[in-house]
Parts: structure tokens; sequence; C-alpha cells
């Protein structure tokens, strides 16, 4: 329905430049021309009060094509009116329409030498002095616009990195600067049209009179003074309707470039700034000076001196009225803090030595801008909500190559690159053990941040060198970014905050209202849901997928309220979603299990009386520890260990530090369907039994049944 509306309106201007060639070459009766003429004074005077009541020049960013399109109109009926004038001039003034004949009897007393004397005096104004400045401004403002464009994109590039502006806020103002640098570069052509235009009426009149002079001697049989009365008055009174509309549209043109932009518009900028009583005393002296000097007109200057002075005193007064509410200004108290001063309201910080910010520099082409930038749309994928603005600072607490990032104030990561270097990280493809002293490269030993690897700082020039031996080589800016992206992805859960939370459910609120009706604003407030939404993605549970979260929470809200009976009843909902962590639905998982007793023992033991969990006791504790990494070194990679529910947080809360690689599940968030390997029972006396699996479904056993097998054993 918008389209159909907006349709007549996307017409009008096809149909417009239609009209204009109409008028270029279909004769037009002098009624009609009338009301063109009247039509293209009205467009100049609207086009002079917009340039004059836009606060900055952007405003009427559309008006160099504005001014294309007045100035073809007024071409097309030059055009227009010339032949009518050759056509029916010799018929008297009314033959080309009351508007011709008006400017050329009444405007100029009927006298042609006159009007030619103010046609030209009129194109000398138009050319010499508004065109040609006008074009002079309009071209050292598209230079001067375009120059600093870079700068101006720098800026706004500096802003982002620094947490200033949002990325919308960006990207606005990015659209801002190209509309700015499109517009003053469109008017350095623009003032083309208006000199071009000026140059046209004059050779336009010339033809006229030239023309009207053949034509009433030969085709008419006219006299020269009569063809001269005739055609030639008709003439003047055509470029004098023409002539108008085009200084009226000059005028705007120089207005537009010449405006500095200002919260005021034009009229309110100029009289705010002479509204200054300072500025007509001194009028109101000089012209009652001259007006005491005999040979001047004192009836004129007198009286304009009274004016000028009447005027600044009204000025002085009104600028030394009294204050009727005075506002009281405090001086400032060195003793005073300010709330600014002592928060930080950037919740991610990236923290640089002074030998690592080239590595932020635009001149430079910033790197680590472009990293950090990606490890923001990257978890913003992979968590499935905006992660708010990093800012990034220098400190000169920190040593020259060091880096720290602080989430809400602490530091969660932080090491030290070496700068112009690259790290060559041995990720088990070299055949030389640590600190490889025979591989004949030359360079400074240490071990990746990100994951723990060996590895060595070496040039770029021994790049090739490095990746033949299996080393993978990475820039600085790459290990800090790595770094960053590793630790927030294990502090994700507190990235998510009542704003991001609200935003989620704004986005789902317009596909599926109902659901988000089933659980907000009750039974859970803003604040109950972000602490539920928290711990589910602190369990690995992302938002990048909300409708299946939120339907699993809404049913699980149908049976209890409580908080971890709610999280127990969503992760077995989607459960499928945590072993896809770690294995896909038609792999084996690789899974550990507690040996019956020692479960039994957990769950029968200490309880911690502020959370109600079990409390695992430490020789225990690291017999748990010490045989899941074992398992996990020989599977070769991440494996799953089962529990029964009450004991799950318990050995959760055990492994996520001292076993990140194994993925803590309760028998009821296994799927029914996946099929598992049994590759260690915990707690048995004797070496732990050969791996054995359970067949896939559904022709063998399901995975439930297998881990009842492998508790048995």
């Amino acid at each position: 329905m918008e389209r159909l509306r907006s349709a007549p309106a996307a017409m009008a201007l096809p149909v417009g430049i239609f009209g204009l060639f109409v008028l270029l070459v279909l004769p037009i009766p002098p009624l009609l021309l009338d009301i063109f003429f009247v039509f293209n004074i009205a467009i100049a005077v609207a086009v002079l009060m917009v340039a004059l009541n836009a606060r900055a020049p952007l405003d009427f960013s559309s008006f160099p094509t504005v001014l294309l399109f007045a100035t073809l109109l007024r071409l097309a009926l030059n055009v227009a009116s010339t032949r009518i004038v050759l056509v029916n001039g010799h018929e008297g003034g009314a033959a080309a329409g009351e508007i011709i004949q008006s400017f050329g009897q009444f405007l100029v007393g009927g006298n042609f030498a006159v009007g030619l004397f103010v046609f030209c005096i009129l194109l000398i104004i138009n050319m010499i002095v508004i065109t040609k400045g006008a074009g002079r401004v309009s071209e050292v403002s598209a230079r001067f616009v375009l120059d600093a464009l870079p700068g101006k994109q720098m800026a706004i590039d500096a802003d982002i990195a620094a947490g200033l502006i949002t990325a919308d806020d960006a990207r606005e103002r990015r659209r801002e600067v190209t509309i700015e640098a499109d517009f003053y570069g469109s008017m350095d052509g623009a003032s083309k049209f208006v000199k071009g235009d000026a140059i046209a009426a004059l050779l336009i009149l010339g033809v006229n009179i030239i023309a009207g002079f053949a034509l009433g001697m030969i085709s008419h049989g006219l006299s020269a003074s009569e063809a001269g009365e005739l055609y030639i008055t008709l003439a003047v009174g055509d470029a004098l309707v023409a002539q108008v509309p085009g200084l009226l549209l000059s005028i705007a043109a120089a207005a537009i470039v010449t405006r500095v932009a200002d919260k005021r518009d034009l009229s309110g900028q100029i009289g705010g700034q002479f509204a200054d009583p300072k500025g007509w005393l001194p009028v109101a002296a000089i012209l009652a000076a001259i007006g005491t000097v005999p040979a001047m007109p004192q009836l004129i200057f007198l009286p304009a001196a009274a004016i000028a002075g009447g005027l600044w005193w009204s000025l002085y007064k009104k600028a030394n009225a009294p204050i009727v509410e005075e506002k009281v200004v405090e001086k400032p108290n060195p003793d005073k803090i300010d709330i600014t001063e002592v928060s930080d309201q950037t919740l991610v910080t990236l923290e640089l030595g002074y030998g690592l910010v080239h590595l932020v520099d635009e001149a430079k082409d910033a790197p680590l801008l472009k990293r950090i930038t990606g490890i923001r749309k990257q978890l913003s994928r992979e968590l499935g909500f905006v992660l708010p603005q990093f800012r990034i600072r220098d400190t000169l607490e920190a040593g020259a190559n060091d880096y720290a990032v602080r989430l809400g104030g602490l530091v969660i990561a932080s090491g030290s690159v070496r700068a112009g270097k690259l790290l060559a990280i041995d990720t088990g493809e070299v055949r030389a053990k640590p600190p490889y002293s025979g591989l004949g490269i030359n360079g400074e030993y240490t071990r990746d941040p990100s994951f723990d690897c060996p590895a060595l700082w070496i040039d770029p020039s021994a790049r090739d060198l490095a990746t033949a031996e299996g080393f993978m080589c990475v820039d600085a800016s790459t290990v800090v970014a790595t770094h960053a992206n590793q630790e927030l992805l294990t502090q994700s859960y507190q990235l998510l905050g009542p704003s991001e939370v609200s935003a989620i459910i704004e986005d789902l609120k317009a596909r599926a209202p109902a659901l988000i009706d089933a659980v907000h604003p009750d039974p859970l407030t803003l604040a109950a849901l972000t602490r539920i939404l928290r711990a589910l993605i602190a369990d690995g549970i992302g938002l990048n997928h909300p409708q299946p979260l939120f339907t699993s929470l809404a049913l699980a809200l149908q049976t209890t309220q409580e908080f971890n009976a709610v999280i127990d009843a969503v992760r077995a909902d989607l459960g499928a979603r945590l072993v896809a962590r770690v294995a896909g639905p038609q792999e084996r998982l690789k899974v550990v299990t507690l040996e019956a007793g020692l479960e039994s023992a957990i769950i029968g033991g200490m309880i911690d009386p502020s959370t109600g969990q079990p409390m695992i006791e430490p020789d225990c504790a690291g017999l748990i520890v010490e045989r899941v990494n074992a398992a996990i070194k020989d599977a070769g990679g991440p494996i799953a260990m089962i529990v029964q529910p009450p004991a799950r947080r318990a050995v959760a809360g055990l492994l996520k530090q001292r076993a990140a690689r194994a993925l803590v599940l309760s028998i009821n968030e296994l799927p029914p369907t996946q099929p598992v390997e049994v590759v260690g029972v915990i707690g048995n006396d004797t070496a732990p039994p050969a791996p054995r699996g359970l067949p896939a479904p559904p022709s063998e056993t399901d995975a439930s049944q297998g881990m009842a097998q492998g508790v048995s054993a």
C-alpha cells in the first residue's frame, strides 16, 4: 500500500522532464506561457527561501539537482517565448503574453533602450559578482572538504575504537561525511549551470533582436523603426522575465555555499551577530557627522543617525537588563570529586603498553582494531547478542610490550608480545623439541598465551623457514586478539546484562509474541530472566537460537520456578546442543563415568549449606581430576563425563578450571539417540576398562542403557 501511495510522487519528476521537452519542441499558447512564467518565478522564490532558512548547507542537499531542473525550465521557457515572439510579435505586445508585455512596457517604461541597459546591468551583477564569487567559493569548499575526508574517517574510526560512539552512530557519521563531500562536489559543478544560463540569456536576447528585425521587415513588411519597437521591446521583456528568476537562483546558490553550519537559520545567525550594541553607536555617530556637513542632505542622514542611535540604545538596555533568575555558577572545588572521574562505564577494556600503541594507529592500518572488530562479531554470533563496545587505551603502568584485558575492571587476561615480530606456534607438527635450538631459527622461546603451546618469537624474514618446519606464524595483533577472544568466551556470561536481554526480548517478540508472554514479565522479571540466561551461557548454551531456548524455558516454568530446577530442566531439553559441542549426532561420544559407590558417596556426603550442593572431599577430587585428564589425553580430544543429576553441579564446578575439555552432563541430559563409547570408569581400584562402545540406534541399545552398563562396570 505504501508503494502505491508513493507511485504518483515518483512519477512527478519524469512527467516534469517530459513537460520540459514539450516546451522545447511544441508551440504553446500565450496564456499557458504566462502561467509557466509565474510558476518559474515562484520556484525561484521558493528555492531562495529554503536556502535562506536552512540551518546548514546539507539541510538543502538536493540544491544542485534543483538548480539543474530550474535552469532547464527557464531555458525551455526562453525557447517557447522566442518562438511566440518571432511568430506573433508583429501583432503587438500582447501577442506574446501579458507577462512579457508587462516586463517590456511597465518595468522599463516602454523604452527598449532602457530595457537593454537594465538587462545588461542585471547580467553583469549576476555573472561578474554573484555567479563568479559563488563558483569560486564552491570550488574552494569542494577542495577543502575532499582534503579533509580521510581525517574525518580516521576520527570516526578512532571514536569507535575508544568506545565513544556506537556502530550505528559511526555509520550515520560516515553517511553525513559522504553526503557532505558529494554535495560540495556537486555544487562546484552546479555553479557552472548559473554562469551558463546567464550567457545563454545574453545570446538568446541577441538572437531575438536580430531575428525580430529580419522577420519584421522581410516577412511582415514593417519598417525598421516599427520592427525595432515591437520585436526589441518583446525581446527585452522576455530577457527580463528570464533574468529575474535566474538572479534569484544565483543569490540562493551563493547563500548556500557561503553558509557556515550553525544551530540557527541564516536570518537568526545574522541577526544574532548584529545584536551587539557596540557596533551601532559608531554607526549613529558617523551618520550624524556626515549629516552636519552643509552640502549633505540632512533630512536623510540625521534621521538615519537617530534610528541607528535608537537601535543602539534598545540593544544596550536589553544586554544590560537585570536577570530575574540568576544562575549561580559554582567555582571549581579542588576537593570535589565527580562520579565520572572515578567510574568507567566500559565493560571490556584492552590496555596496551606504549610500545604497542602503533597496533591501533590508523596511519599504520590499525591491525589490532580490525582484529577487535572481528572478535566482537564472532562472539556476538556465537553468544546470540550484540557485545558492547570495547575500549582500547594505552597505559604507562604496564611494560612497553605488555597488554591486559579487563572485564568489569578486573584483569582476565594479560601477556607480553614482541612488536614487529611473529609468533611461531608449535601446534604439534614440529619434529624438534623445545626450545628448538637445533632448527637454525633465531628466536626467543616462549609459550602461546591463548593455548599454552610452545612457541618462538621470530623475525618476519624467518616466516617461510618456520612454516616449513611446521610452525604456525601469527603477528602480534593476532596474538592479543586471540587471547582476548579465548578469555572473553570463557567469561562470556558476564557480558550479558538487562539491556542485551531486553533487546533479545524485543526481537523475539516481533516473531513469537505468545512465547515471550509465557516467560516475561510474568513469571520472570527482567532481572530473573537475565540471571537464568547468564547461567545457561555459563553452561555452554548460547542465545544465537533463542526460540527453542525460550520454548524450553517456558515449558520448564510450567512445572517449577526454582532457579536450579529450571536450569536443569532447560539443560535436559537442550541436551543435544550441549553434546554437539564435543560430538556430532552420529559420532560416538567418548564418555567417562563415576563408579557407583564413589558417586553414591559424593551424593550422600557433605552438603554445602549455602548452596545445598554436595561437596567433594579433596582426595576424591584429586582422583577425579587426575583420571579425567588422563582420559582426555588418551582420547586425544574432549570427552563427556556422565553423572547422576544431584552430582552434576559439584563435579562440573570441580572440572571447570582443572579439566576444561571435559563436558559434565547428567544422565538426563544425554540424548537417547546419541551413540556413546565408555572410555573410563573413575573409582575402580583396577585399571580402567578397555574402551567399549554402544552401537548407534536404532538397531542397537540406546545411550541410557549403555551408561547403566558403564556405571555397573
